[in-house]
């Protein structure tokens, strides 16, 4: 399995941001990257780095101005008399899509951040505009790899993570969404693509830019929203609209949810999927729902990511895997090893 990672998607180091009132250190680190490249090295893997591919990769599921908005921002919001070092939106329109309720688009830098930044885990740094687009460039290289046949598989580290972004708007650690980026260039080439996505938080943005449309299935299993970050959305009453209807599948999981209650889910949302009979899979690879993550809301062990592995192999469809959370810890390698040798093993079984 090809894997590919550029060094730059190291620079963004994001401040802090509030927990409960209290701020609290953005877990989005550089240094959770090494556990992610031990983890893919111990399994025989080496690194490949992406080519540039300029803004081409994420305009097909990012609007213009949030492209941007986001390559601008912090070089607009420094100019600004006693800025932040980081671009943080201090107003936030009462609709994340305003101008489909009436409301124009401002031209104030202060504006456009409260805009297109939902909350405020997603602070804008001198270096997030390079290390999300790199994190896109990873993406786009491995489904580049799967698309043209010459890997059944492929594996992008991308960070920041990207699946709380949507066509125009970021939020949760994430600017650009590389699930998004990755079915997008499987589309070139398969009619229908599914995303499935295993992150304990619900994918809300990736679910924003698929939600009308009816050629890419998005499956997403998470906390439930009553009681978890993104709180409004990843209902399962969202199925989508228009020719999306029915293409949108939300499996929220309790608290404390277990290897075997995931798995459980897991296969009523690939019986959808099934259903849909994708021709190519995203896998948007969270591991934050492991027990001792940082953010743990479910109990999946180590073994359990391995489970989870081999039934999506067993799918047999081409596969690109792209990373999203997954947070510092002592097995935060050791579980991506997990999956990956679990995914790779069910392959050579079907050989």
């Amino acid at each position: 399995m090809k894997i590919f990672f550029s060094p730059r998607q190291r620079g963004h180091r994001p401040g802090n941001f509030l927990v409960s009132g209290r701020l609290r250190q953005i877990p989005d680190v550089p240094e959770r990257v090494e556990s992610l490249l031990m983890g893919a090295t111990s399994c025989g893997h080496s690194i490949i780095e992406p080519e540039d591919f300029g803004v081409s990769c994420i305009e097909k599921v990012h609007s213009a101005e949030y492209i941007a908005f986001l390559e601008t921002a912090h070089d607009r919001w420094s100019a600004l008399a006693d800025a932040s070092s980081d671009v943080v939106p201090n107003v936030h329109p009462r609709h994340v899509h305003s101008r489909q309720h009436g409301r124009g688009y401002p031209r104030s830098i202060v504006g456009r951040a409260g805009y297109h930044l939902y909350d405020l885990a997603c602070p804008i740094t001198p270096d997030t505009w390079t290390s999300a687009l790199w994190g896109a460039h990873s993406a786009t290289a491995a489904a580049l790899q799967v698309r043209d046949g010459a890997e059944r598989s492929a594996y992008a580290i991308c960070r920041p993570p990207g699946h709380h972004a949507g066509r125009d708007f970021a939020g949760g650690f994430c600017y650009l969404n590389n699930a998004a980026v990755a079915a997008a260039v499987l589309r070139d080439k398969y009619q229908r693509v599914a995303i499935v996505d295993i992150d304990v938080h619900h994918g809300n943005g990736t679910q924003d830019i698929f939600y009308h449309r009816g050629d890419v299935m998005t499956i997403s299993l998470h906390g439930d929203p009553a009681d978890f970050y993104p709180f409004f959305w990843g209902y399962e009453t969202e199925r989508g609209e228009g020719d999306g209807l029915g293409a949108n599948v939300n499996l929220a999981l309790p608290r404390n949810a277990g290897d075997n209650q995931y798995l459980d889910a897991l296969h009523i949302g690939l019986s959808h999927l099934r259903d849909f009979r994708p021709q190519a899979l995203v896998v948007a690879l969270g591991l934050d729902s492991y027990k001792h993550d940082p953010l743990a809301f479910m109990q999946i062990t180590t073994t359990g990511f391995e489970r989870i592995a081999r039934v999506l192999s067993s799918l047999r469809l081409p596969t690109v895997l792209v990373q999203e959370g997954g947070y510092l810890c002592e097995d935060l390698g050791l579980n991506l090893a997990s999956f990956l040798t679990g995914f790779e093993a069910e392959q050579l079984q079907q050989a």
